[in-house]
């Protein structure tokens, strides 16, 4: 008979101490989401709501209207369509191979890269290989700037050594080249690594911004992080400058259309982390263990 552990002191403290953490991460993210539903005299009066008084979609209507959230929103979907997956094959391949024994130059390689993890050449150059390739103003710059990550490859690295290699060596005796053994035997036994690999490089691209500042120059095809971080911004410079402005130009730029437009950002890849939750733990913790 199984008996039932008794609930002690300390696991009071420890549920007592997880449920303030809980609620320190979610009031303030609840108190976002009713901002965004509020007027602007609402939250003035009432910064720290728990539900509005009088619920409004006026914020969403004037930031889809006027914020540029929709070109944001494409121009994101663009540099995700052409980035993921030219960041996945680019890991995968070079994981793959280094990841082999008897692979030629496996160890210069493999310092190569390391090194770029501690070293780098900055912006500058970087601006100026891409100036030089003519890709400058081209959403491609931003896609080949943040095309490969060191430290994903390496935990995709990591993950492959814990395969079998009796699975490769049979497929090669059955005729398999390298490519084919990587995409009929290596990936589909890789599912958890390739889901959080997929969550980093997605996460990164959906939020990345520093990129687009430097190598974009129209504002059509800014992605959705730098029409936030111009939305935010120009707030702030209209509310420094309240005196000079007219009343629709301070209801465009309101906390409530700040906070909406956090919100909206927020949601997608809010729905995109269940998907590929129940590989992540797995992955990130075989990644992460050198065999």
């Amino acid at each position: 008979m199984i008996q039932k552990r008794k609930f002690s002191w300390m696991d009071a403290i420890i549920f007592v101490l997880l449920t303030l953490g809980a609620l320190a991460i979610l009031i303030p993210f609840w108190n976002v989401i009713m901002i965004s539903f509020s007027t602007q005299k609402e939250y003035a009066d009432h910064p720290l709501m728990i539900f509005p008084s009088q619920p409004t979609l006026d914020n969403y209507r004037q930031l889809f209207e006027k914020g540029g959230i929709g070109t944001g929103y494409l121009n994101t979907l663009k540099l995700l369509l052409l980035g993921l997956p030219l960041s996945l094959f680019l890991t995968t391949s070079m994981a793959y191979g280094l990841s082999r024994t008897g692979y030629p130059g496996k160890k210069p390689i493999f310092f190569l890269v390391l090194f770029t993890m501690i070293f780098n050449g900055g912006i500058v150059p970087l601006y100026l290989i891409m100036k030089d390739l003519h890709l400058t103003g081209s959403l491609w710059s931003v896609v080949l700037a943040g095309g490969f990550s060191a430290f994903n490859m390496i935990l995709m690295m990591n993950y492959f050594h814990t395969l079998p290699e009796s699975l490769m060596e049979s497929a090669r005796l059955d005729g398999a080249g390298e490519w084919k053994i990587l995409f009929s035997i290596i990936l589909p036994l890789s599912a958890p690594i390739v889901a959080t690999i997929t969550l980093f490089y997605g996460v990164a691209i959906w939020n990345g911004w520093y990129d687009a500042m430097i190598f974009l120059r129209k504002a059509e095809q800014m992605p959705l992080q730098n029409v936030l971080r111009s939305i935010i911004v120009e707030s702030q410079l209209n509310t420094s400058n309240a005196a000079s402005l007219d009343a629709s130009a301070g209801q465009r730029f309101s906390m409530g259309m700040k906070m909406a437009a956090v919100f909206v950002t927020m949601v997608p890849i809010m729905c995109f982390f269940p998907l590929l939750q129940k590989h992540f733990a797995k992955g990130v913790m075989t990644g992460a263990i050198k065999t």
